[in-house]
C-alpha cells in the first residue's frame, strides 16, 4: 500500500505559504505572456563581457579556492572588499567580521528572523510589504504588525501610536522590517523626518530594524535619504542587501552586516542550513566590485529602468480607470496599483492571462487582509513596448469590470 506522504509532512512545512510571484512566473514561463509581475532585472544591464573575462581569471588564478568548500561567514577578501564598498556608500561597517554573506538577500530575512524571532513573538511590518519578508514571518510563527503607508513611507505617527498601545498591555515588538527606499511593492521612499522618528522610537521602546536596502544604488530622481544604518548611533540596524539588482540575480549573492553578537548566531544557523555561499561567485562579485564594473554598470541601469518607469506611467495614466492610484517610484522595479473599489485583482488574474499579460495581486502584500483592489506592476524587466501594450490591456479588462 502506498503510504499517505501528506501525513509525513511535517507542521512547519505544512505552515509554509507559497509565493504568488512564484507560481505566476510559472505561468509566464510558458510564453505569450506580458509579465509585469516578477521582479526580474533587464538582462541588458548584465556586464555579460566584464563577468566572463573576470569568471576565467578567477578560474586561472584562484581555482583551488574558487572550487572549494569557504568559510560560512564568506570569504574574508569578498568581505573585506563589501566593508570597504559599504562604507563608500555611507554604511558604516568597522571589521569584516561584521558582515556574514548569504544566498541572496533572501536568506538573509530568514537568517534574521531564525536568529531572532520566537513563536508570538511580535515584528512590525509595512502595509503593504514585501511578500516574500511576511512568508519568512508566518513561517517562524511571529505576530506581525501592519503599518500603512503614504507617499511618506510608513507612517510613524501611526507606529507610535501602536507601540503606546502594546505598551499599555506589558507588550513590544522584537523587530522592524522596512524597505525605507523605493519600497516594494509600493515604490514609496521614507522621508528623512521620518527616518529619524523611526529611529527614536526603536531607542524608546527598545526594538531592532531591519533595513532591506536592494534598490538605493539605482534611483532616478534626486532624493534625500540616508540609510538608517547610516543614521543609527546605538547599534540597532541590521542592514541587509544584494548583488541581484546591481550585477547578476544568478550569482545569488546578499549580505547583512550588523552587530557582531547577532551576526555571530546568523553564521550558526547557516552552518546548519547550507555551510557556506558559493564560493565561486564570492570571488566572481569580488572582482567586480574591486575594478569598479557595478559602479560604471549604475548609469546604464538607471536610464534603462527610468526610461520603462515614465513609459508605465505615461501609459497608466491613459489607459487605467478614472479614480486609480499609484506611486511614481524614485527607485526599483515597481509600481503598487489603487484601482477603484469593486475590482478584484486576484479573481481576475486568470482573464487577464487569458489576454496575455501577467500581475502580482496586491492583497498578499497586506498583512492583515485587504488590498483586493490593488496590484503591483513590474517596469524592469518587459521590453518598453511591451508595457505599454501590458497596461493597455489591463485597463481594458479593469474598465469592463467597472462598467
Amino acid at each position: 500500500m502506498q503510504p499517505s506522504y501528506h501525513d509525513f509532512i511535517s507542521e512547519p512545512a505544512k505552515r509554509m505559504p507559497r509565493s504568488d510571484i512564484r507560481e505566476i512566473l510559472r505561468v509566464v514561463e510558458k510564453g505569450n505572456v506580458i509579465s509585469l509581475a516578477g521582479g526580474l532585472p533587464d538582462p541588458r544591464v548584465f556586464p555579460l563581457e566584464e563577468l566572463e573575462e573576470i569568471s576565467r581569471e578567477v578560474l586561472l588564478k584562484h581555482g583551488d579556492k574558487a572550487l572549494q568548500y569557504s568559510p560560512t561567514r564568506g570569504i574574508r577578501l569578498f568581505r573585506e572588499i563589501l566593508a570597504e564598498y559599504m562604507g563608500k556608500r555611507g554604511i558604516p561597517v568597522s571589521d569584516p567580521d561584521e558582515i556574514i554573506v548569504t544566498v541572496g538577500s533572501q536568506q538573509a530575512i530568514y537568517l534574521t528572523a531564525l536568529t531572532l524571532l520566537n513563536p508570538g513573538d511580535i515584528v512590525v511590518v509595512e502595509s503593504p510589504g514585501y511578500l516574500a519578508a511576511l512568508n519568512v514571518f508566518k513561517i517562524v510563527r511571529a505576530e506581525m504588525v501592519g503599518i500603512p503607508l503614504d507617499e511618506d513611507g510608513m507612517d510613524t505617527n501611526i507606529l507610535e501610536d501602536k507601540l503606546r498601545s502594546l505598551s499599555s498591555q506589558g507588550r513590544k515588538p522584537k523587530l522592524l522590517y522596512t524597505v525605507p527606499t523605493a519600497q516594494n511593492p509600493s515604490g514609496v521612499t521614507m522621508s528623512m523626518e521620518r527616518r529619524k522618528h523611526l529611529l527614536e522610537l526603536a531607542s524608546q521602546y527598545d526594538f531592532l530594524i531591519v533595513e532591506d536596502d536592494p534598490y538605493s544604488y539605482f534611483l532616478y530622481e534626486p532624493v534625500d535619504f540616508k540609510p538608517l544604518k547610516q543614521m543609527d548611533k546605538e547599534g540597532r540596524v541590521i542592514y541587509l542587501s544584494t548583488a541581484s539588482k546591481i550585477l547578476a540575480p544568478g550569482l545569488r549573492l546578499g549580505w547583512a552586516i550588523g552587530p557582531r553578537e547577532i551576526i555571530d548566531y546568523m553564521e550558526l544557523a547557516k552552518q546548519n542550513m547550507d555551510l557556506h555561499t558559493p564560493s565561486l561567485s564570492q570571488y566572481i562579485a569580488g572582482e567586480a566590485f574591486r575594478r569598479g564594473i557595478i559602479d560604471k554598470n549604475i548609469p546604464r541601469i538607471v536610464s534603462l529602468y527610468k526610461e520603462k518607469r515614465d513609459v508605465m506611467l505615461k501609459a497608466l495614466e491613459e489607459y487605467f480607470p478614472e479614480g486609480s492610484k499609484w506611486v511614481k517610484p524614485i527607485g526599483g522595479f515597481f509600481t503598487f496599483v489603487y484601482l477603484p473599489r469593486g475590482v478584484d485583482t486576484k479573481k481576475l488574474l486568470p482573464e487577464a492571462v487569458d489576454r496575455g499579460v501577467a500581475y502580482v495581486p496586491g492583497r498578499n502584500f497586506f498583512p492583515h487582509g485587504g488590498g483586493e483592489n490593488t496590484l503591483r506592476l513590474n517596469f524592469s524587466f518587459p521590453p518598453a513596448e511591451k508595457i505599454e501594450e501590458g497596461i493597455r490591456i489591463l485597463g481594458k479588462l479593469f474598465k469592463e469590470k467597472l462598467a
